[in-house]
């Protein structure tokens, strides 16, 4: 007899399942996220290694960090090695970026079979009121309360502000928040 579940436990457990699964799936979205910036940080210090040693002497030395080992070479050497570098970073940002368009539509689908909704708190108690019962699905309550920390940077004249959520954080052209599930 405890093994039986009542008609609303047992949808109260899918729906946690599937809000689970969706934040399982919003967080690998977030980690594609999180390593493409990762690499493309990296592409600009090729670039700037590129652009400092390409007009250097080839036969001029230079050092290079291989495994956490530095090795002296020459730029006709290392020049090469860090174009080389460069292009590969770049087509791995690609396929990272093609990989994120299917985790976005994957998450998309999900969504839609789902029917999950995402939407502010500031809005929650106005919608909550006027459709109350009327929606079948899964609601995901967006919720804007984390302290951000704050961090600036000086750019010429201009002062440019920005937040960084200490957890888990999502970026994207339809997201404007944070989710808490």
């Amino acid at each position: 007899m405890a093994s039986q579940v009542g008609g609303d436990g047992k949808e109260a457990i899918n729906e946690q399942v599937i809000a689970n699964q969706y934040a399982n799936m919003r967080s690998e979205m977030n980690q594609f996220y999180t390593k493409i910036t990762e690499l493309e940080l990296e592409v600009g210090e090729h670039s700037l290694v590129i652009g400092a040693i390409e007009p250097l002497d080839p036969s001029r030395r230079c050092y290079r960090m291989i495994g956490g080992v530095l090795v002296e070479r020459t730029i006709k050497e290392v020049l090469p090695a860090v174009k080389r570098n460069k292009e590969g970073l770049e087509e791995v940002i690609a396929r990272m970026h093609e990989a994120l368009e299917r985790k976005k539509k994957e998450i998309t689908e999900f969504e839609l079979k789902y029917k999950i909704r995402i939407r502010k708190a500031d809005n929650a108690d106005e919608e909550g009121g006027k459709k109350e019962g009327t929606a079948q699905g899964v609601l995901v309550k967006l919720e804007t309360n984390w302290a951000p920390q704050s961090c600036s940077s000086r750019l010429g004249d201009n002062i440019r502000s920005t937040s960084i959520d200490p957890g888990n954080y999502f970026t994207g052209s339809n997201f404007d928040g944070l989710v808490r599930v």
